[in-house]
Parts: C-alpha cells; sequence; structure tokens
C-alpha cells in the first residue's frame, strides 16, 4: 500500500494528511500557522514537524513509506520562496516526489473538477488561485491590504473602522459598530480608541468581524455597508483571475473557501452579483471539505495518481478523520 501526504499550512494553522492510494485518510495532524512571514523559516519547519509527526503516528506511516506528498504553503508567493521553502519541507526526511503550491490553490485542488477553475480564499485575510484548461495559472498578490486585495477579515475590520470613525466625526450616522470595537479594545470612548490606535496601544484583530456580521444581521447600516463592500471586493479578485486564465465566457467553477464566507449571503450575494457581471456562466461552490484535501491530490499527483479518482473519498474520510481529534 501507497501513502501521500498533504499539508495545509495557513497564517494561523497547519494540517497535515495522510491518506492510502484508495483515498482513505489514516492519519491527522495540527500545529499552529506555519506562514514564514510571520513565524520565520524555522516556525514553518516546527508547524510542518509537529503536525506530520501527530499524523504519521496516528497512521503507523514513517516518512519513507511516502510515496508522494503535496504542499500548500501561505507565504509561498513568488519563486525566490522556493529554495527556503524546500530546505523546511526537508527537515521532514521525506523521500518521494512532492510539490509545493501558494495556499490559495489548496481549496481550488480540493473543490473543482480536476483543480480547473478559481479559488477565491478569505480567512483572516485573502487570496486568489486559479487554472485554466490549458494549465495557465492565474493570481493576485494575496498580502491583502498594501496591494488593495480586501475582504479577508482583516480588512473587513480595517473597513469598520473606518465606519466607527464617520460616525464618531459626524460623517455618517451613530452606528453599532462603535461599541464592538470599544468592547473589542478596552477604550474608554472613541477619542481614546482613536489615539490608542493611532500610538499602538490598541489592537485590532479578525475576530471582530464575527461581529460585525451580527451587527448587519441586527440590521445596523453601517455594518451592512462594511459587508456589502467585502463582498464585492472578493468577487472582484475572483474576477480579475478568471480574466487571467481566459475564462470569462466558460462555465468556470469559483470555489468559495475559508471562514469568512460562512457568512452566507451578506458576503456572498454581493460577491455573486460583481462574478456574473463578468463571467455569466461562473457557478459558485462552496468548499465542503478540509483544505487539506487539496495538497493530498498534489501529493498524489506528484507520484503520478490521479487524486481526483479518490477526491470524494478523501473529502469523506477526512471529515471523519479531523471531527473526531
Amino acid at each position: 500500500m501507497r501513502y501521500f501526504l498533504g499539508c495545509d499550512v495557513g497564517a494561523s494553522k497547519t494540517h497535515a494528511l495522510i491518506a492510502d492510494e484508495q483515498g482513505r485518510c489514516v492519519g491527522f495532524g495540527k500545529a499552529p500557522g506555519g506562514n514564514q512571514q510571520s513565524v520565520g523559516y524555522d516556525g514553518l519547519a516546527e508547524a510542518l514537524q509537529r503536525s506530520f509527526q501527530q499524523a504519521s503516528a496516528m497512521a503507523n506511516v514513517s516518512a519513507g513509506q511516502v510515496a508522494g506528498a503535496g504542499f500548500g504553503i501561505s507565504g509561498y508567493d513568488f519563486p525566490c520562496d522556493h529554495p527556503p521553502h524546500m530546505e523546511a519541507i526537508g527537515t521532514l526526511g521525506l523521500d518521494c516526489p512532492l510539490e509545493i503550491v501558494n495556499d490559495g490553490l489548496n481549496g481550488l485542488l480540493a473543490g473543482a473538477s480536476h483543480g480547473i477553475g478559481v479559488n477565491v480564499t478569505a480567512g483572516s485575510s485573502v487570496n486568489c488561485r486559479g487554472r485554466g484548461p490549458d494549465g495557465r495559472e492565474g493570481r493576485t498578490v494575496g498580502n491583502g491590504i498594501p496591494f488593495g486585495e480586501f475582504g479577508g477579515g482583516y480588512e473587513i475590520v480595517w473597513k469598520g473602522l473606518h465606519m466607527v470613525n464617520y460616525a464618531w466625526i459626524r460623517r455618517n450616522p451613530p452606528t453599532a459598530l462603535t461599541p464592538i470595537y470599544l468592547e473589542a479594545t478596552g477604550a474608554a470612548d472613541e477619542l481614546d480608541l482613536m489615539e490608542g490606535l493611532s500610538y499602538d496601544r490598541y489592537h485590532l484583530f479578525p475576530f471582530i468581524a464575527v461581529k460585525i456580521f451580527e451587527a448587519a444581521r441586527a440590521g445596523d447600516a453601517a455594518a451592512q455597508e462594511v459587508l456589502r463592500w467585502a463582498g464585492e471586493e472578493l468577487g472582484w479578485l475572483a474576477v480579475s483571475v478568471i480574466r487571467q486564465i481566459g475564462m470569462e465566457n466558460e462555465a468556470v467553477e469559483v470555489i468559495l473557501s475559508g471562514g469568512v464566507f460562512e457568512g452566507g449571503e451578506l458576503i456572498v450575494e454581493p460577491l455573486r452579483e460583481v462574478v456574473l457581471r463578468h463571467a455569466p456562466q461562473a457557478r459558485l461552490v462552496r468548499l465542503d471539505g478540509p483544505p487539506a484535501v487539496g495538497p493530498v491530490v498534489l501529493g498524489m499527483q506528484a507520484a503520478g495518481l490521479d487524486g481526483y479518482s479518490v477526491r470524494e473519498t478523501l473529502i469523506e474520510t477526512a471529515k471523519r478523520l479531523i471531527g473526531e481529534t
């Protein structure tokens, strides 16, 4: 029996899955995030080792028994990133074909038919990657606000702060977002909030986005505006990559992955409107399974096996395995 390893390395968590050639997931491990931009390459190596050791122990499969491995890694953005990432992966002691991609492709490999289409990831921040039927690839930078790419938790919270400020300076009416930001930071009032943020005494975190969704569902106009804006921005990321892979006039699958999409239609409806305006045949698909399945498929491909033939088994057994740990 041959075994395959897939590692989904994000900014906040790392998941490792081991599956056999029939698509049955037999080992799972987890660790904190391994994005080298946040934790360095030593931190990446540690996250890979910790998650792989857990998966290896559960599956009773050693590094030498792994026939192919795939890695979808947050922070693997440019060609110059390849050598140090390979060095970090080398600490696992694997002796098999392997492939590394940006984690923005994990959802595409796990959710789209034969890995063709576009994946929009909206978690703490955003990413978007795509592949066309001719092998052409498309991408965004994947580094958020500095490059004008919005729609993840960080960006939603950043936009929400604008609304709190607009209410404070009387540009806009009062908003339910104000007490949310005061409570999240511990600020005494709006002036204290703005002063504290300006001098780094207070900090904002993506979890505040959950409260923004709650305020929007309760009818707060400012919160609803923030989420409409975020959904439209995510739609533009998808459209941009659809154009890059030349699928504007085809039935392109757009996979939606990441925790932000748990907000449902508040975020999906404006995204859909933008996408269908520019790619009328596009089909939106919410990722139904762990993103780590994508790197397992990648590892199978690296070893010459068609991972898509067993992808449904991979998804179902991965769900069960991850749910039980």
